[in-house]
């Protein structure tokens, strides 16, 4: 396991855990021990890591599963963490606005997403054809985006908060439920045309 892999888990799952405690503190929800996440977050990813590294001798693929879902999980923080910055900072959690902040959310994880994946998950460190990737990138991640927006915005606008729960709660139940399908899309976009690998 080469060290770079060791400092990289460990900084995500730092960065991770602050959004954590972030999102948690503007859903107003009571969790204990919430302090100590700074802490044990990052060595749980890095136990993780290490897991799938060991499993990955026996099957190659698994490293690089792990590494996509550790990128994924982080986008998936910075999306929820930016949604709810905005959310908090305007007081708005509905409508237009929520449209509007769930794309800016959405595309601050899927820029933070391409160079995680280009230079860590899937190792393409050339640049000859970063144009075309990039293009290819913006169209999967165009679509993604489209996908991630009209689920979050139809759960939030049309369905609307369900059994009680607070606009704030239903807005993070909706970006999770978008986020999930359209995670699904970017990966295989992302591994079968983004960043393929040569055969």
């Amino acid at each position: 396991m080469k060290k770079s892999d060791i400092l990289i888990s460990l900084i995500i799952g730092e960065i991770s855990a602050w959004l954590i405690i972030f999102i948690v503190k503007n859903l107003t929800l009571s969790v204990p021990y919430l302090q100590a996440l700074p802490i044990v977050f990052p060595l749980l990813c890095l136990m993780g890591f290490y897991l799938a590294w060991l499993i990955s001798k026996k099957i190659t693929v698994i490293y690089q599963i792990a590494k996509f879902v550790l990128v994924g999980g982080f986008n998936t923080l910075v999306d929820f963490g930016v949604l709810n910055f905005l959310m908090l900072l305007s007081g708005l959690t509905s409508g237009i606005f929520f449209t509007f902040f769930k794309g800016l959310s959405f595309l601050s994880a899927v820029i933070n997403s391409y160079l995680w994946n280009k230079f860590w998950t899937f190792q393409k460190k050339e640049t000859r054809k970063t144009g075309k990737e990039f293009l290819q990138f913006l169209v999967v991640s165009g679509l993604g985006l489209g996908i991630n927006i009209s689920i979050a915005s139809f759960v939030v606008n049309v369905i609307g908060p369900q059994a009680g729960i607070s606009a704030v709660r239903w807005a993070n139940i909706g970006a999770m439920i978008a986020t999930a399908v359209s995670m699904v899309w970017n990966f295989l976009g992302y591994k079968f045309i983004v960043f393929k690998a040569k055969s």
